[in-house]
């Protein structure tokens, strides 16, 4: 059985510190709600003693989690400790997290204080913690300039007055994968006492290295890692949940396993972007909309192929529906096939190879090139096939009212009319289809996008419906957004199975 990796997230405390990122009480118990359906182990809910708001916001947390630790910050003074003692008493597993500076840049500059002032001042907040909850954690805070030999004594002092947990902190991102996995190492094989307590890592990402440093700790003896969701965090931010979560699950030499339901990671991610309004960098690792595209042609054939070719990931296994096939000038015909089929359009070798003509053509002067640019290359978009048909729709929307939509259609030269009220124009006017359309239809995705600029833009609208289990895609395109909506649902409705 391979020994567990335990997830201290700390977006609530660490990640929150980022300017424009912070959240309200209810927000962070919607965050902390999905940190424990994730599977994280520890949350750091907040630094209590900062402000009413985070004291509250420990408070709340506490009474809304069910399994997770709850972890409070603070720094080495029996006024922070004792605050955060008070904000988790309705924590039902309680941990304060507390420490001090331990670089000579921090003792010297920041404290002007003297190593033996510090570990004196160490020890005695590790037992006045220890005398308010079971669970102490200690920080040596810029451990990753600390000298190791004086790490090693605060860090054994910080164990013999009772931390369980030894957080120790890449604070500034400045140390390299093999320094910071050397110095977990010098812990583990000088501190009298160690094996009483977990090691843990708190990497910043200055250089852009702290998933490297954090799983050097962890090779190294490490056995929790302080991340946060996206990597969100102080300045370049902190070593991200995800990746280490991946990494441990992918990595079959990394005989460790963590709680992550690696399923509900894109859901996360995305509910934290959201609600700190930070979007998540398209080419991030993991969740970034890029993680699983392909625009190369030499790539898009060998996924297409075989994923393993050039995935190590199953897109499914952390949320995300399927792997990306992007359609560019290198992109070939396999690529552009596989397109086609997936809006339901059948080719065979000859037809294919007039529309690829088409496709390139385009691809060199449009950079995106978009399922409405494939239906108009393929000829799909005639409509004239079709037996029913939108033959009128008139809408009355407006503030303080309800819209009420008149719709007509021809069905096989047959005129049916339906009137019907919505929430909205385009709610309205799929209610009025919907009383002539009698079949159970299910949205799977409905999305709007223009494809011109300008006030009289040209909207398309690309919707995915579910019908007797199968799935079909229809788009429409119109100056008017109610019409085109109208036109995207006729459009599946056209190819369903009956």
């Amino acid at each position: 059985m391979s020994e567990k990796l335990y997830i201290f997230d700390t977006t609530l405390r660490d990640g929150e510190q980022v300017p424009g990122c912070q959240l309200n009480t209810s927000e962070k118990i919607k965050v902390a709600k999905q940190l424990e359906l994730l599977g994280v182990d520890i949350i750091e809910a907040g630094f209590p003693v900062s402000s009413p708001g985070d004291f509250n916001s420990v408070v709340e947390i506490s009474k809304a989690v069910t399994w997770p630790t709850i972890c409070a910050l603070t720094r080495a003074v029996e006024n922070d400790i004792t605050v955060a003692a008070e904000a988790l008493q309705f924590a039902k597993h309680k941990r304060i997290h507390t420490g001090i500076g331990t670089s000579d840049q921090h003792i010297k500059y920041k404290f002007k204080s003297t190593r033996e002032r510090i570990v004196e001042q160490a020890v005695a907040a590790v037992k006045f913690a220890r005398n308010l909850v079971d669970e102490v954690e200690f920080y040596a805070e810029d451990a990753g300039r600390t000298d190791n030999e004086f790490l090693a004594r605060v860090v054994e002092a910080a164990i013999a007055a009772g931390a369980k947990v030894i957080n120790i902190p890449d604070t500034t991102g400045y140390c390299l994968p093999h320094e910071f996995g050397a110095k977990i190492k010098y812990l583990c094989d000088h501190v009298s006492g160690i094996e009483n307590a977990i090691i843990s890592t708190h990497c910043h990402n200055d250089l852009g290295m702290a998933t490297a440093n954090t799983v050097s700790g962890i090779l190294n003896g490490a056995r929790q890692v302080e991340t946060t969701i996206n990597g969100i965090g102080e300045r370049a931010g902190n070593t991200s949940l995800e990746e280490i979560a991946m990494i441990v699950k992918c990595r079959n030499d990394i005989d460790l396993h963590t709680n992550i339901n690696t399923r509900n990671i894109f859901q996360t991610s995305r509910m934290v972007a959201n609600l700190m309004n930070m979007p998540v960098q398209a080419n991030k690792a993991i969740v970034g909309r890029n993680a699983f595209a392909h625009s190369s042609g030499i790539h898009q054939d060998g996924v297409l192929k075989d994923v393993s070719t050039y995935e190590i990931i199953d897109p499914k296994e952390v949320g995300v529906d399927d792997n990306s096939i992007v359609l560019t000038a290198r992109s070939g015909r396999a690529a552009l096939n596989h397109h086609l089929q997936h809006l339901g359009i059948e080719l065979d070798e000859a037809q294919l190879a007039e529309v690829y003509e088409k496709f390139l053509k385009l691809a060199d002067r449009k950079k995106d090139i978009t399922d409405e640019d494939l239906l108009v290359i393929s000829g799909a978009q005639n409509k004239a096939h079709h037996t029913i048909k939108l033959e009128h729709l008139q809408v009355t929307s407006g503030k303080n009212m309800k819209s009420v939509a008149c719709l007509e259609l021809s069905i096989s030269g047959e005129h049916f009319e339906a009137v019907s009220t919505g929430n909205g124009p385009v709610d309205a006017a799929v209610s009025a289809l919907k009383k002539i359309i009698h079949r159970n239809m299910l949205v799977k995705e409905f999305t709007v996008q223009s494809i011109s600029s300008g006030s009289d833009d040209i909207g398309k609208v690309h919707i995915q419906l579910e019908c007797d289990g199968n799935v079909y895609y229809g788009f429409g395109a119109d100056t008017d957004i109610v019409t085109a909506s109208v036109e995207a649902y006729l459009d599946c409705i056209n190819k369903f199975k009956r």
